[in-house]
């Protein structure tokens, strides 16, 4: 490896937003991420309006959300562990390549009018299932791209990169899906996994040392004795559960929201979700400055108050303008939170269990979301929209308030999990079965 890789480059210490974008395996594979991004969240606009279209029940339409973020939570140990025990960018190859060929499948059936609200579902699902292999390898493999000062702005960037994905996405979504149905905006997003592909194929990283192959049960047990061993780690899985189940309603409900309470049609849809979007791209940019003025803990407490605020207000919403401007201060909150909670795990835990903490943070995250979503699902379904965002609303103040009593540890003090990595002696010795 050339000496002059910022990766591993000690005097590295000027840090900005855009820092690791100046790495150039970082910077393609961001890009073309980005670009998939973009095709999810177009045909998620389509899954999610198509849903409407075939069946008038709340509960169903929110469960297109659960089918996403359900296998999140069932497969994370699963996909934790083999993670940091395979190559990890032959794993994201091989969960990109099913994404392909699962959205092709779905476009197909699309196309030829047979889809039904359950095969809908399968589909989501099994999509889901590639996005829960490839999400932890990829998060992990951040901290090989980029050195430890720049991870914080590194995982920032993975989110701004969803997030502009999110600005444009649904907006093109909805245009599709309004000029040429929800077929259309399944094929589009099948294409856009082809960008991403032809950069991991290209990408060929240098072995991990600490990286060795495990065996599958010890290598789950090991995951879990960390987790159950760092106290900022098992903070950010209790508190990330009750947040994802407050905060997904937003996204679960935002349909009823655009057709019941707006009453407009799929490209209003795709205009309150760029809204969502554009409001997480201007908490991304800001994040930098409010963490040199808010501890760890103090934004997450602010992002749930003000996400809570933001989603009793849609509820609220019979205009588009009103609607908008609440998915704004949404956008923001929902990214700050979950970019907090992301840096705060990677920070804690050593480099050769990091995808196995991650996962089991997913697991909590996207089981709050998952469940979230049929829960306030079923209570638009019987109580009305207006009712299950409040509810929602209360859920993230309890999260707020949980703060008190198991608050985030401060980013400048997470150092012990990196040098228990490194420990002779210890680290991964000491503490793999």
């Amino acid at each position: 490896m050339n000496e002059a890789d910022p990766r591993h480059d000690p005097t590295v210490e000027s840090v900005s937003a855009l820092s690791p974008l100046n790495i150039p395996v970082f910077r393609a594979i961001w890009i073309a991420n980005t670009i998939s991004s973009i095709g999810a969240l177009i045909q998620a606009v389509g899954a999610s309006w198509l849903m409407t279209t075939i069946t008038p029940s709340a509960d169903m339409v929110a469960l297109v959300q659960s089918s996403v973020t359900l296998p999140l939570t069932l497969l994370s140990l699963v996909t934790g562990a083999l993670a940091d025990s395979v190559d990890r960018r032959k794993l994201m190859l091989a969960s990109q390549v099913f994404m392909l060929v699962m959205s092709s499948a779905l476009a197909v059936c699309a196309w030829y009018g047979l889809i039904t609200p359950w095969l809908l579902l399968f589909f989501t699902f099994a999509i889901g299932c590639g996005g829960a292999f490839n999400a932890p390898a990829w998060q992990a493999s951040v901290r090989d791209m980029v050195p430890r000062a720049q991870l914080p702005a590194a995982i920032a960037l993975t989110s701004v990169g969803y997030n502009v994905a999110r600005s444009v996405g649904p907006a093109i979504g909805g245009a599709l899906v309004a000029a040429a149905g929800a077929a259309a905006a399944f094929a589009v997003n099948a294409l856009t996994y082809i960008a991403l592909i032809a950069e991991l194929a290209r990408w060929h990283p240098e072995p991990n040392p600490q990286q060795t192959r495990e065996r599958f049960g010890p290598a789950v047990l090991a995951g879990i004795r960390l987790v159950s061993a760092s106290p900022p780690i098992r903070t950010v899985l209790m508190r990330g559960f009750v947040f994802g189940m407050g905060a997904c309603s937003v996204m679960a409900l935002l349909p009823l929201v655009a057709k019941q309470l707006i009453r407009g049609g799929s490209l209003t849809y795709g205009l309150l979700l760029g809204a969502f979007g554009v409001g997480a791209v201007a908490g991304a940019v800001s994040s930098a400055t409010l963490r040199q003025r808010l501890s760890s803990e103090g934004i997450v407490r602010s992002s749930s108050v003000a996400l809570a605020v933001a989603t009793a207000a849609l509820g609220q919403s019979t205009r588009i303008a009103p609607a908008i401007l609440a998915l704004l201060v949404a956008g923001a909150a929902w990214l700050l939170a979950l970019t907090t909670f992301n840096v705060t795990v990677q920070l804690s835990a050593p480099r050769w269990v990091s995808a196995r903490a991650l996962s089991l943070y997913q697991m909590c995250g996207f089981g709050g979301m998952a469940l979230g979503s049929w829960v306030w699902g079923v209570a638009a379904e019987y109580a009305g929209l207006a009712a299950a965002l409040m509810g929602s609303a209360i859920v993230l103040l309890i999260c707020a308030l949980l703060g008190r009593v198991l608050p985030l540890a401060k980013l400048g003090e997470l150092h012990d999990g990196e040098a228990a990595a490194h420990q002779p002696g210890g680290g991964r010795s000491a503490q793999r079965p």
